[in-house]
């Protein structure tokens, strides 16, 4: 536990300079980088962000404003709007990472066969399974 958490305040506090760099809070560039996967319902952004609705609102309406993200109606629910990246934020959400040396370096360092295995043990960590 000790050496995740140390993990994870080296990874939190580059990529909040790394936002800040491109005036972005924390919790904006991380709705860059879930957007990064495709588009996203709000209620989902608010959900992998662990934030509230109302949060994600202000959130989404600084990035579209500053045009890093678009929303667009739903195809299956014309209720629901989803967000998207547009060109910009695909931009600035490459310039974040690249800008995460600390981070890049420690992942280079590893094999492709050690990602790999890193990523399945993080998934079975982080991620909760699915299904019933």
């Amino acid at each position: 536990m000790e050496l995740l958490s140390v993990c994870l305040g080296v990874y939190y506090g580059e990529f909040t300079t790394a936002a800040a760099s491109e005036n972005l809070t924390a919790s904006q560039g991380k709705a860059l980088t879930v957007l990064r996967r495709g588009p996203a319902a709000m209620r989902t952004l608010a959900r992998v962000l662990t934030c509230d609705a109302s949060n994600i609102t202000g959130i989404v309406d600084r990035l579209e404003k500053r045009g890093l993200v678009r929303r667009e109606p739903s195809t299956s629910d014309r209720r629901i709007k989803n967000v998207a990246l547009t060109a910009a934020g695909e931009n600035v959400a490459d310039a974040i990472r690249a800008k995460m040396r600390t981070t890049q370096a420690g992942l280079d360092g590893l094999s492709d066969e050690e990602r790999a295995s890193l990523h399945v043990l993080l998934e079975r960590v982080f991620v909760p399974p699915t299904g019933p």
